[in-house]
């Protein structure tokens, strides 16, 4: 069983900076992609930000230039800095990890979300 823990969320002005952290632990092997996404209430939940293996990220168009994601693969960590926030920016996030417990089982783990508030 894989667990992530989160941190890192709260109340921000606009304009102002967050930086979120996701530490994963429990039976990991291996890790393919590392990333965090949003549920903003009445909406689905969206990619924010990935990193997969290769040092490889993707960023959704609403937060490119003003968020970065970065992992620790040593520590198998996760951080998403947000700078520049905005009142839309404010949603629940989420770590979330995929990756193998050893050669025949996959993982597919969840954090458990943490609250992103931006006043004007």
């Amino acid at each position: 069983q894989v667990r992530l823990v989160e941190s890192g969320g709260g109340l921000v002005q606009a304009g102002g900076s967050l930086r979120l952290s996701c530490a994963a632990s429990g039976n990991i092997f291996s890790i393919n992609a590392m990333g965090w996404y949003r549920q903003a209430p009445g909406k689905q939940r969206e990619l924010v930000a990935v990193s997969t293996n290769g040092d490889n990220t993707n960023y959704a168009d609403s937060v490119k230039g003003r968020f970065t994601i970065s992992r620790d693969n040593a520590k198998n960590t996760v951080d998403l800095q947000m700078n520049s926030l905005k009142p839309e920016d404010t949603a629940v996030y989420y770590c979330h990890v995929a990756g193998g417990s050893n050669w025949l089982t996959a993982f597919d783990a969840w954090g458990q979300g943490t609250l992103v508030t931006v006043s004007t």
